[in-house]
């Protein structure tokens, strides 16, 4: 079928056009909505609304679908899948989006059925209406925690059933609601440039609200709904945008000034900055990562940081890392690619691909390039393993199998770093975030030293 022409200054046609795409192509959300809104075809509030729609549809899309299959008289497993992302539209703006009559949000979503499904439109609007009707005495899962779940709370049902075997239920509901929300900006200061404390006061005077990150000591949240880019000092440098969660990882492996750091899987650069940083901008920071057009984005990022140490170098860390040339690194980063269930929160869409399997596939991703990594470390030196991931079979138990393999490799605890705050670290002294507990995304990092 032929893809509908948009129009540009309609928020429900592009919504719909990406969540067309985000399920042919297997495109990301937040890459099409920076496009579109790139393009300027959006004014005003319309760029939040087409913001709203495809996130929130995403991130609510189980419920969308338990609700269409108790008001629709075709199954949804049956019902085309254009006309089923029409009736998540138009059911979000029902449901979720208070400032949008009822009426307004049915009309629009039929009108716009006409073009992008002309036979379903009546279908459309007979299934909108009665999910209005009829929403105060729907019926859910009764007896089944994880079915219940997933319904109300917008999960995959193997997710669910995963999340309560570590959780238990009630934890499990509370970070699925986690996730369903939206999360918050959060910036890295650049000490290079400025102090926290500097920052912050700049913040105060130019009357954007901000507070320092309980955890990263160089964090800071901003609580105004600002473009990252509209912040003081972001042209400057003075900040990058990254999640306090993802700051721990640089702070755990502590690189030294004068130091050579191995970063591997570097992109987007985040974490590699951060190490350069915390170097001072002296030593060598080699970033690996196996697609060189990721590169240009970490070489910018550093660029506007004032950070020149580091070194990029295109590898799959997967295989064995021959073009390093047998050197060795005091330090090494293995920010390992994984499910990123840690991070659904910004990547909604990302529930609905994964599957129970993909955690074993990745497990063994990540268990071949740890041990390849292994090799290009010094002796005495400091290798740090981490994910966006909350599975024990990412994590956990990659690295004690790793441990039983290298037996000159030992855990060092991390609860020697912030010994205020036991309640982000496992027994072995692994950190472990999550989303519902501790207003940050989901990531573990075990740091590992080579005797």
């Amino acid at each position: 079928m032929n893809r509908v022409p948009l129009k540009s200054n309609s928020p429900r046609r592009v919504a719909f056009d990406i969540l067309e795409r985000i399920e042919r192509e297997r495109s990301y959300a937040d890459i099409l909505v920076d496009r579109a809104l790139a393009g300027g075809g959006l004014k005003g509030p319309d760029r939040g609304l087409l913001n709203e729609l495809v996130f929130g549809v995403l991130r609510r899309r189980g419920t969308l679908d338990h609700i269409i299959g108790c008001c629709s008289s075709m199954a949804v497993g049956k019902i085309e899948r254009r006309v089923l992302n029409l009736l998540r539209i138009g059911l979000y703006q029902i449901l979720f989006l208070d400032r949008i009559p009822v009426s307004a949000a049915v009309n629009e979503t039929v009108e716009l059925a006409k073009t992008a499904a002309p036979r379903a439109a009546g279908f459309i609007n007979a299934v909108l209406r009665r999910a209005d009707r009829e929403k105060g005495s729907l019926a859910w899962p009764e007896g089944d925690p994880a079915a219940l779940i997933s319904a109300r709370h917008s999960l995959p049902r193997w997710l669910a059933e995963k999340w309560i075997l570590q959780l238990g239920p009630d934890e499990t509901e509370a970070l699925a609601d986690a996730i369903n929300e939206t999360p918050q900006l959060t910036v890295r200061v650049n000490t290079l440039k400025i102090s926290r404390g500097d920052l912050l006061g700049r913040f105060r005077d130019e009357g954007v609200e901000a507070l320092p990150t309980d955890y990263s000591p160089v964090g800071i949240r901003i609580l105004s709904p600002l473009n990252p880019a509209a912040l003081f000092g972001f042209k400057e440098g003075f900040l990058t945008v990254q999640d306090e969660s993802s700051q721990l990882a640089s702070i755990f492996l502590a690189p030294m000034p004068g130091e050579t750091v191995l970063d591997l899987c570097a992109a987007p650069g985040g974490k590699t900055t951060h190490l350069a940083q915390l170097m001072g901008n002296r030593g060598l920071l080699v970033a690996c990562d196996r697609d060189p057009r990721k590169f240009p984005r970490i070489e910018e990022t550093a660029l506007r940081l004032g950070i020149s140490i580091i070194r990029p170098l295109a590898l799959d860390a997967s295989l064995p890392l021959d073009d390093l040339g047998g050197r060795r690194f005091d330090r090494i980063l293995v920010d390992a690619p994984c499910s990123g269930l840690g991070v659904l929160r910004r990547n909604p869409e990302a529930k609905w691909r994964l599957a129970a399997h993909d955690l074993e596939r990745m497990a063994r991703l990540q268990s071949s390039i740890i041990r390849n990594a292994s090799e290009h470390l010094v002796d005495g030196g400091v290798l740090l393993y981490s994910t966006c991931s909350v599975s024990m079979e990412e994590n956990e138990e990659v690295v004690n199998d790793f441990l039983s393999e290298k037996r000159n490799f030992v855990v060092e605890d991390l609860r020697t770093v912030l010994p205020a705050h036991p309640d982000v670290f496992t027994e072995q002294g692994m950190f472990r975030s999550w989303p519902h507990r501790h207003g940050m995304d989901g990531f573990f990092a075990a740091r590992l030293i080579k005797s």
